[in-house]
């Protein structure tokens, strides 16, 4: 229960944008060919961060490492940069009052997912054992 309310709330004071910033991202990368599966992944995104709490980012096995790496060096250089400058801030603004202080952190969080997207994927965070040191948790 206590997932939903922090869920419900963090919808209404930053996901919401944060979703929006994530899908215009996401569209104007899927203009070309090439920025397509950035702007997959930037679509992916705007829909983990309109609900995060109880869902956690974990790693995938991927035959193609050597791509994932080369993709996560060019969204950093592209997009990551300023969507974990634009969590940070939005964190910041959060952390202000008592009640965003949980909200704040969880944008901390998901600062470090928008700086490295690629080879993660998004699931419930009951499916995933704990004793995993490789999860991204994000309670």
């Amino acid at each position: 229960m206590l997932k939903i309310i922090l869920n419900i709330i963090w919808l209404v004071l930053a996901g919401w944008s944060l979703a929006i910033a994530y899908a215009v991202a996401g569209t104007a990368l899927m203009i070309t060919v090439i920025g397509f599966p950035f702007g997959v992944q930037a679509w992916k995104l705007a829909v983990f961060v309109l609900w995060p709490f109880g869902r956690v980012a974990v790693p995938v096995e991927e035959r193609s490492e050597g791509w994932t790496m080369v993709g996560n060096v060019l969204w950093l250089i592209i997009a990551g940069w300023w969507i974990a400058l634009l969590h940070g801030v939005v964190g910041l603004f959060l952390c202000a009052t008592i009640i965003g202080i949980p909200l704040g952190i969880q944008s901390f969080k998901m600062a470090g997912l928008a700086l490295w997207p690629f080879g993660r994927t998004i699931v419930d965070a009951s499916t995933v054992d704990e004793g995993g040191a490789s999860v991204f948790y994000l309670d």
